[in-house]
């Protein structure tokens, strides 16, 4: 039975704990630290755990008895409680993303290398049954060369969303909705075609005024033998319509599932083909659905490493491409030129201190609270359906 360990107990912590749970006879929650205890026991009551609160990380990471931790605390502290927890000799599950800079990310990857311990970075939406699928789908070769995608990372907040004390600025979380929302699409992308040769970006802020950072950006991204890819991400979009849209030789494909093809006629001028369509339609519904998703398939992925059955399938070498892939669309809309990957030591976006000196304040912020009334998240409506 391994012993697990929360750090923050904000909205995503109760994420963990019912994905923990539904693995009860392999885990068990153990621990919970936030800076506001009784956030920590408010949710340890709502939860129905009984276990040790702590208000301060470094008490939980000394523990022998503690294996496993999940951290969900702001960005500009995921490395320092990171390395804490594998140089403590505990495995480590980390939310998005991975840290404000590369930099981090190497010294978090060192840490778990000579830790010997297990580090994975949180990307639930791989472990969606349409994502799996269309995966394994483009894996196959069935549908030829990608020769152009399209994703809308499109989220809506409101005003009041920047007001928590962390979020809106360069500093505390490091980024906008490029960094903290698009990131679970730049994974994705990243998964099904691998790293872009190139990208040209914009970022700005059009609607969020107590926020230092972007709340819309848009980038293109360019892959060998040409094929591209765009890239929206958004907080201001009502409806949220998320989708990851493939063109391949044979068919359009996407995230949520749909299937469109075409033919010609003899001129070249284009028709639908059904016939493809149900081709199409037939190998993505042969393929097995996985039999966990979200947070509960990423977390039986960390369990099964831990145990020596799996390999993981989001490790510390993951998390940081898709942070390099985000760091690379900030340099580009900064530098207002095209980026190539990958990004040096000697890039000033490789360390958080001289990317926040290049970034622009939108806006100033000037309303802080501490906490919400509620710690009720949403988690996106449509990727992965």
């Amino acid at each position: 039975m391994l012993n697990v360990a929360i750090l923050g107990t904000g909205g995503i912590a109760a994420t963990h704990i019912k994905a923990y749970k539904t693995f009860s006879d392999r885990c068990q929650i153990v621990a919970l630290c936030d800076l506001y205890p009784e956030k920590a026991k408010a949710l340890a009551e709502q939860e129905g755990l009984r276990v040790d609160v702590y208000t301060d990380y470094r008490e939980v990471v000394k523990r022998s008895d503690i294996d496993l931790v999940s951290v969900c605390l702001p960005p500009s502290v995921h490395a320092e409680t990171t390395i804490a927890a594998l140089q403590g000799g505990k495995h480590v599950l980390l939310e998005k993303p991975m840290a404000p800079s590369l930099a981090e990310c190497d010294a978090m990857i060192e840490a778990a290398n000579r830790a010997g311990k297990s580090l994975s970075v949180v990307a639930q939406n791989r472990y969606k049954v349409p994502t799996m699928k269309v995966k394994r789908l483009m894996e196959s070769g069935r549908l030829g060369r990608v020769l152009y995608s399209m994703v809308n990372s499109f989220w809506w907040r409101g005003q009041s969303y920047y007001d928590l004390w962390w979020r809106g600025t360069w500093e505390q979380e490091g980024g906008g909705c490029t960094l903290n929302h698009a990131v679970h699409h730049i994974d994705l992308l990243r998964w099904f075609l691998g790293m872009p040769e190139e990208v040209v970006a914009v970022i700005t802020n059009v609607n969020h005024t107590n926020s230092e950072v972007e709340d819309l950006s848009a980038a293109l991204l360019r892959y060998p033998k040409g094929a591209l890819a765009q890239l929206t991400a958004s907080l201001v979009c009502h409806g949220e319509e998320q989708e990851l849209v493939f063109h391949t030789e044979k068919a359009r494909v996407s995230v949520p599932w749909r299937v469109k093809a075409s033919k010609p006629l003899e001129n070249g001028f284009g028709i639908d083909a059904p016939e493809i369509e149900q081709e199409v339609q037939g190998w993505y519904e042969a393929i097995p659905p996985i039999s966990h998703e979200g947070h509960e398939g990423q977390i039986k992925n960390v369990l099964d490493a831990i145990e020596g059955k799996d390999s993981l399938l989001i490790d510390g070498k993951e998390g940081r491409a898709t942070l390099e892939l985000i760091m690379g669309i900030y340099k580009s809309a900064v530098t207002r030129q095209p980026v190539r990957f990958p990004l040096n030591p000697e890039d000033p976006f490789y360390r958080k201190e001289t990317m926040i000196a290049q970034m622009p304040r939108f806006f100033k912020k000037s309303r802080s609270v501490e906490n919400f009334t509620t710690s009720t998240i949403t988690l996106g409506r449509d990727v992965g359906r």
